[in-house]
C-alpha cells in the first residue's frame, strides 16, 4: 500500500481530534462514535496492524476506514510537520487497497457501481442531467468566459438543483459570461477518488479533459467545493491547463454589484465553512466577503470557524454512503446546534452537500422556525 512506510510515525497523541483551542472534538467520526479506532491516530494503529498481518480484513475494519469524512482537521492540527500532509493520503491509499481486494462496505460498493454504470450515484439516465436548468435561459457552452459545472448533486439531487438554479440565476443577473454542458456534463470524480476507486477517477479525468479541450474551456466555475478541489488539485495540469473558481470566488469579484441590490431587514446569518473549500483549499474570505456585501446582513460567527470549522459529515463520500448515521451525535446535528446558539436565523452554506446534510439536521433537531439553512445566492436573492 502506498504511504505504508509512514504509519509508524504517528505518535497517537490525539491532537488531530481537536480544534485549535482543544475545547471540543473536531474529528467527525470520533465525535460521532467516541471510540479511539474512529480517530485518525486509531486508524493509523489499525492500518499498521493490518499491513503487518496482525489483523485480517473484515467488514468492521472497512466500516471504520470508510467512515472518515476526509474533512482535513487531522492534517490541520497534526503537530508533526513532516508527517501531517500524508495523513489523509494514507487513509485514501488504504481505501484503494480495500477496493482492489473487493472488501468495502455495501453502501460504498453501491455508490461505485452506480457511478460506473450510470455515470452518477443517483442511477439516473444522462437525459436527466440537464433538467435543472429548465426555464433559466442558460446558454450551452460555446466559448464564453466560464463553463459552469453543476456536478452530480447540483444536477440530480432535489436540494442541489435548487442551489444550482439559484447560483446560475444570480451569475446571469450579474452579467457573468458563462455556458453550461447540460446532458453532456460528466461527474468530476472527487468522491470516487476519496472512496478509493482510482480507476474510475482516472477515467472521469480523461473524459472531462477531453471534453474541455475539444470545447476550448479555459475557466470553470464549480457549484461544489468537492468539484473545485478535484479540478484544481487532482487533475493533471500538464495535459490541459484550465483555471478553476468556486462560485463564491466569482461572486466576491462582483461584491460592489451585490451591495447595490435591495437591502435585507436586519438579517442575522452565521456561515458554515465547507471543508473542501476551507481547510483543503484555504478559501475562507470569499464567502464572507459576499455575505458582508449584502446590505442589512449581520454575520455572526460560530465558535468553530475557518480552519477549525466542524465538518457536516458529508465528505469522503459519506453524503452518499451515510456511514456516520443520523443520530443525535451525528456531525450535522451537532453543527446546527452550534449554529443555533449564535442567535442567527439563517445558516449560510456554499456547498450542495452541506445544504442537504444541514437542512436534514435542522429538521431532526426540531429547529425549524428558529434557524433556516440557505445557500449564499439564495440569501442574496431572498429566495427559499
Amino acid at each position: 500500500m502506498e504511504f505504508a512506510d509512514i504509519l509508524h510515525r504517528c505518535f497517537r497523541c490525539g491532537y488531530c481530534k481537536f480544534p485549535e483551542n482543544y475545547q471540543d472534538f473536531n474529528c467527525p467520526s470520533y465525535s460521532r462514535f467516541r471510540f479511539e479506532t474512529y480517530s485518525p491516530g486509531g486508524r493509523m494503529w489499525l492500518l499498521r496492524a493490518w499491513l503487518n498481518g496482525e489483523m485480517k480484513t473484515s467488514p468492521r475494519l472497512a466500516e471504520i476506514l470508510f467512515s472518515c469524512a476526509t474533512c482535513g482537521n487531522c492534517v490541520e492540527h497534526c503537530v508533526f510537520p513532516k508527517f501531517k500532509d500524508d495523513i489523509l493520503h494514507a487513509f485514501l491509499a488504504a481505501r484503494e487497497e480495500m477496493v482492489n481486494q473487493g472488501t468495502v462496505p455495501p453502501a460504498v460498493r453501491d455508490y461505485l457501481k452506480a457511478l460506473q454504470v450510470h455515470g452518477n450515484p443517483y442511477k439516473l439516465p444522462r437525459s436527466e442531467r440537464g433538467k435543472w436548468q429548465a426555464g433559466l435561459g442558460l446558454e450551452p457552452y460555446s466559448g464564453q468566459e466560464y463553463l459552469f459545472h453543476a456536478g452530480c448533486v447540483g444536477s440530480l439531487d432535489e436540494r442541489g438543483t435548487k442551489m444550482a438554479r439559484s447560483v446560475a440565476g444570480l451569475l446571469k443577473k450579474l452579467g457573468i459570461s458563462f455556458g453550461v454542458l447540460g446532458t453532456e456534463e460528466n461527474c468530476d470524480g472527487n468522491e470516487a477518488r476519496s472512496l478509493g476507486e482510482k480507476g474510475v477517477f482516472q477515467s472521469l479525468i480523461e473524459q472531462n479533459i477531453k471534453e474541455f479541450k475539444s470545447l476550448g474551456v479555459k475557466k470553470v466555475i464549480t457549484l461544489s467545493p468537492h468539484a473545485y478541489h478535484a479540478f484544481k488539485n487532482d487533475y493533471p495540469k500538464d495535459s490541459y491547463p484550465f483555471d478553476v473558481f468556486h462560485y463564491t470566488q466569482v461572486l466576491a469579484m462582483e461584491a460592489k454589484k451585490l451591495s447595490a441590490l435591495p437591502a435585507h431587514a436586519s438579517l442575522r446569518v452565521t456561515y458554515h465553512d465547507p471543508c473542501y473549500l476551507g481547510r483543503h483549499n484555504k478559501e475562507y474570505q470569499a464567502p464572507r466577503k459576499v455575505l458582508k456585501s449584502v446590505s442589512g446582513l449581520l454575520l455572526l460567527e460560530m465558535g468553530r470557524v475557518r480552519e477549525n470549522a466542524f465538518c457536516c459529515g458529508g465528505g469522503g463520500g459519506n453524503f452518499f454512503t451515510d456511514l456516520l448515521g443520523s443520530g443525535p451525535e451525528s456531525p450535522a446535528r451537532a453543527r446546527v446546534r452550534e449554529a443555533a446558539e449564535t442567535g442567527a436565523s439563517v445558516l449560510a452554506v456554499a456547498c450542495p452537500n452541506c445544504a442537504k446534510m444541514l437542512e436534514d439536521a435542522v429538521k431532526a433537531e426540531s429547529l425549524e422556525g428558529k434557524i433556516a439553512v440557505k445557500e449564499i445566492s439564495e440569501i442574496i436573492q431572498g429566495t427559499a
